[in-house]
């Protein structure tokens, strides 16, 4: 059995290094953490490819929330998209609402044109959505689709276990909507991983959890350690040694 995959969010070079040095197994990358993670600079993709070799998903996503805004910023952002996808980005982070909580297919559609044959996760606007199943219905079959990233609430994990762990059941099982992989993050603690594990839960993302100063300081290469650790067995402290 494969270990579980561990996903740490990175704004730069440096974080993406720290990450790997940590043991995560791939980055998501992207700015403004502020605005909960923005679209970044193509070039900082670049100097991120260059300095590590794990898997690293890029954020698209121009303002905060989850609608995709007009023409003119769906446009831009497929602009921006092309432009990560000319430097070699081949995997990406995406969701987007409209007014009525259910997915924006016409948003995420133009955005899978701008980057044809990528993988890509959807990120935690499950967790804001009208109806989670009716979402998971119609995102069904969309091409590339293998990750949904949640919290299971928009009130982060702590609130949404009990429905990450009843999807991770349906995931396993292979129902309809539910065969991306089932990825738990959103105010993630250590002290949820044994119920998730247990649930069947098998990628964990941390952003926060693995800055020791927050999001002004870099990703701790030690904190990525210790969650490492205990996704592979070992108890924090044992962890927080190795």
């Amino acid at each position: 059995m494969s270990r579980p995959i561990l996903e740490v969010i990175a704004l730069d070079a440096r974080d993406a290094v720290a990450a790997r040095e940590g043991g995560a197994d791939r980055v998501e990358l992207a700015a403004v953490m502020s605005a909960g993670g923005l679209t970044p600079d193509p070039a900082v993709f670049a100097a991120v490819r260059a300095a590590v070799d794990l898997p690293v998903r890029v954020m698209l996503r121009a303002a905060d929330g989850f609608a995709a805004g007009g023409p003119d910023a769906l446009d831009a952002l497929c602009r921006r998209a092309r432009a990560l996808r000319a430097e070699g980005a081949e995997e990406f982070v995406l969701g987007f609402l409209d007014d009525t909580g259910t997915p924006d297919l016409a948003a995420i559609g133009a955005l899978l044109d701008a980057v044809p044959g990528c993988r890509w996760t959807f990120h935690r606007a499950i967790d804001g959505c009208a109806d989670r199943g009716v979402l998971r219905k119609r995102l069904d079959g969309l091409p590339g689709l293998d990750t949904y990233l949640t919290a299971g609430s928009p009130d982060g994990v702590a609130a949404g276990l009990d429905v990450l762990c009843a999807e991770a059941a349906r995931t396993a099982a292979g129902e309809p909507g539910y065969r991306p992989l089932l990825m738990a993050g959103g105010g993630l603690l250590l002290d949820h991983v044994p119920a998730l594990r247990a649930a069947g839960v098998t990628a964990f993302h941390i952003g926060g959890a693995a800055r020791a100063g927050g999001w002004d300081a870099p990703v701790d290469p030690d904190a990525v350690r210790v969650w490492r650790g205990l996704l592979d067995g070992r108890s924090p402290a044992v962890a927080g040694r190795v």
